[in-house]
């Protein structure tokens, strides 16, 4: 791994420094409970003790602050153990009605200071993180209250004089403005897509048509990402109501689509969804409508707490872990004049912002969308939420031939290398953007081997219908790469009058991309604009900090590690060696060891020796002593080539002879099978709507005297995500970036969140925090003249 530049190094500073010695925090989970919530007490709980502070639960949110006694209970190391694979909260929740008096502020004001308690960690939605900051601003004057009525002396007054609050959001409907995403969402659209896939069977043999309620009362987030995953004909958010003829435009559209061949309907509903006369829209009225115009056998499904229910997804594990721990920094650092702020995630990065900034933003989308202002509403609900609609928009309604702008050009799509999950979803998508863009769309089946073969073929709007929700690769793929085939490639492209390619496929896309970027000056044909979306469940190429199909390898092996952990409750004392896929990339084994609760993980990218290996075995052996009598490793197949998981295993085995007995796993091709995460069927959709986009503007300023030709840098790109943004890079600038031996970016993002799965597992370790978050104010957004709402 290359070093970070010098200066960096000079800047860097430890978290060593911020001791939390004689501080006391306080964790709660407010209003509705979302998965995940578990996950962001524990990080809470143990980066808090880590750094010396006596950390309390307080049970049952407000209510038990109010009430005190056995509700504000010290917390320990032990005392979260377990908790990172439950959905819910089991510290509990309850909606309370005395803090919203003066009275029942006063009497939890009492309580805190009693146990010294002047950091607050807050998890819940904005009613919540509302009533934390009122509090806070009330603080100084409930302690004069409580001196004066003699209830706390003066020297308590003094020591606890300061609040200090730190926000999480949780909450399913992802309603909150200024963080991409808030805790339990993505496993509230796990859920869906569940329910959604399994209906998905029964209509087909049917030819039935379902109406499905999804939960967001105010905010359409769930249903409108939920249609997107799995391609759904028509959705209803509150933030976009429908034009007044609404009725007879879904009908002809769903007569349409049947008449394309396609055997079922599905129709999603926000429970707050409402018309353009504020005039709630229910499934049963659109049940009614269906049978009443098209004759069609309609069902109505409602989801209801099904979506709060079950585990957490590991997206939402991993975020709440980072998220709780970035909290426990944000309390550490507060002065007396820090606003509260609220710790939240913006593309991949954690970011602070000042609470009450967020709340007024969350509580003007709702009055823009009282005032019909909905594109506003759009607007304010932040970058992530338009992306989903205007993607949404493009993708749903086929525009009539007539209609279509005229291109003559031709774009063929191909897949290579491994499969992916979310592969089909980004052709899917590749292929009606580039319809509605006016363009030809070709396949091209078996990756660069099909592609010298001839295996192209026109691929049209109808053919890709249904395989948002399909695991693997429908065109096939293959890890031929092109080098020994320029010339007939070339052939086929000057064949076939292909103008565009977009390749979507893990690093043998990048390398083949390089190659055919690096061909240009021999071969004219590759003069043609070139774009690679990067799906790969290793999450091994440069330029992007997540790839396509890593998320729900993700959950594979989070899922197997829960399920692993759990057959160690009836027997006492078992370690589990468990083996990842990833190649040389530990992007696997160190986020899955991350999300799972894994005591150590073992990747190439951080040598270790037999000394490592003989503290880890010490480290365990401890933790058998205490309440927590089982363990879990993790190892990357190309950790090291010595030190093999049946190397690791004997060594555990034999070591830790009379402690624990151990069990290994390979967990093998399961990784890269099963149906797409909601997450990879989302960012594959969006990726590919991007990519194609690109490929038209470039297509257009390349094309010069009736022909396509560009042999500039930047015209082949990799899109990628990179902390913030998406960004198109050339490939040829990424090599420099590429250790092309091990197949892996020279630096990577997430090495960072390994001294946390370290400090997670009680490892003493050094956390570089130069990178965390620093407040920053919300970025608002422009309100402009709201336009006739458009149909979604």
């Amino acid at each position: 791994m290359s070093g970070a530049p010098p200066k960096r190094q000079d800047t860097r500073k430890f978290f060593e420094n911020l001791s939390g010695a004689g501080k006391c925090i306080a964790v709660l989970t407010s209003g509705g409970d979302a998965q995940g919530m578990n996950a962001a007490v524990r990080a809470v709980v143990r980066m808090g003790i880590y750094v010396g502070a006596k950390v309390y639960f307080i049970h049952e949110g407000y209510q038990g602050m109010v009430d005190g006694g056995q509700n504000i209970k010290e917390a320990t190391w032990e005392s979260v153990s377990s908790m990172l694979q439950v959905g819910g909260t089991v510290i509990g929740s309850a909606r309370c009605k005395d803090f919203r008096t003066h009275e029942g502020r006063l009497k939890a004001a009492q309580n805190l200071v009693q146990r010294g308690i002047t950091n607050l960690c807050v998890i819940g939605g904005d009613g919540s993180l509302t009533g934390a900051n009122l509090f806070r601003e009330e603080w100084s004057g409930l302690l004069e209250e409580l001196q004066t009525q003699g209830l706390i002396d003066n020297e308590a007054a003094l020591a606890n004089s300061v609040l200090h609050i730190v926000g999480m959001v949780g909450s399913i409907d992802n309603d909150f403005c200024g963080t991409d995403m808030t805790i339990g969402t993505d496993s509230a659209l796990h859920r869906i897509i569940e329910v959604i896939d399994a209906i998905m069977t029964t209509a087909q043999s049917h030819q039935r048509t379902f109406v499905l309620e999804v939960m967001g009362r105010h905010c359409g987030y769930l249903a409108l990402v939920s249609a997107l995953a799995c391609g759904a004909d028509w959705v209803f958010i509150p933030e976009m109501p429908p034009e007044d003829d609404w009725e007879d435009n879904m009908c002809q559209k769903l007569s349409e689509n049947r008449a394309d061949k396609k055997r079922l309907n599905i129709i999603i509903v926000a429970e707050g969804a409402i018309d353009s006369r504020n005039k709630a829209i229910t499934p049963d009225y659109i049940k009614e409508l269906v049978v009443r115009c098209l004759g069609f056998d309609t069902r109505v499904t409602i989801l209801g707490h099904v979506q709060r229910g079950g585990t957490p997804s590991a997206f939402d594990r991993i975020l709440a872990s980072r998220m709780g721990v970035e909290a426990v920094l944000a309390l550490l650092e507060a002065s007396a004049t820090t606003p509260a702020c609220v710790v939240s995630l913006v593309g991949n990065q954690a970011v602070r912002l000042p609470l009450m900034e967020c709340v007024l933003m969350t509580q003007e989308v709702q009055k823009a969308m009282d005032e019909k202002k909905f594109e506003e509403a759009v607007r304010l609900r932040g970058r992530s939420f338009e992306n989903n609609l205007s993607t949404y928009r493009l993708l749903s309604y086929r525009t009539p031939d007539a209609e279509l702008p005229v291109s003559s050009f031709n774009v063929a799509v191909l897949n290579v290398g491994a499969p992916a999950a979310g592969m089909n979803a980004a052709v899917r998508a590749a292929v009606r953007v580039g319809i509605t863009e006016g363009h030809k769309m070709f396949a091209i089946n078996d990756g660069f081997e099909g592609f010298y073969k001839g295996q192209i073929k026109e691929i049209k709007w109808g053919d890709v219908g249904g395989w948002t929700g399909q695991g693997g690769s429908l065109l096939g793929t293959k890890r031929t790469l092109p080098g020994k085939y320029l010339d007939k490639i070339a052939e086929q492209i000057k064949i076939h009058n292909i103008n565009a390619l977009l390749v979507i496929g893990g690093f043998e896309a990048f390398e083949s991309l390089l190659k055919l970027f690096e061909a240009r000056l021999h071969h004219e044909e590759f003069c043609i604009p070139m774009c690679m979306l990067p799906a790969t469940i290793s999450n091994n190429v440069p330029g992007t900090d997540l790839s396509l199909g890593a998320d729900t390898a993700l959950n594979a092996i989070v899922e197997t590690c829960d399920r692993i952990k759990q057959s160690a409750s009836g027997t006492k004392r078992r370690v589990f060696i468990i083996e990842t896929m990833g190649g040389y990339c530990g992007y696997l084994a160190t986020v899955g060891g991350l999300a799972s609760g894994a005591d150590t993980v073992y990747i190439y990218e951080e040598p270790f020796d037999i000394r490592d290996l003989q503290a880890n075995v010490e480290h365990l052996t401890q933790k058998m002593k205490t309440s927590i009598q089982r363990g879990l490793v993790l190892r990357n197949e190309n950790s090291n080539e010595n030190y093999t998981t049946d190397f690791i295993y004997q060594l555990y085995t034999e070591e830790g002879k009379g402690v624990f007995d151990c069990r290994k796993n390979i967990l093998g091709h399961m990784q890269q099978g099963g149906a797409p995460s909601p997450f990879d069927r989302n960012f594959g959709t969006k990726v590919a709507a991007k990519a194609v986009q690109w490929i038209s503007r470039t297509l257009k300023d390349s094309y010069k005297g009736g022909r396509v030709f560009t042999n500039s840098e930047d015209t082949a790109c990799l899109l990628g995500m990179r902390r913030r943004a998406m960004v198109f890079q050339p490939v040829s600038q990424l090599k420099d970036e590429t250790d092309f031996v091990h197949r892996i970016p020279k630096e990577q993002w997430w090495l960072k969140l390994r001294p946390l799965m370290k400090i997670l597992a009680k490892y003493k370790t050094s956390y570089d925090v130069s990178d965390s978050a620093q407040l920053e104010p919300v970025t608002r957004v422009r309100p402009k003249e709201s336009k006739p709402s458009e149909n979604i």
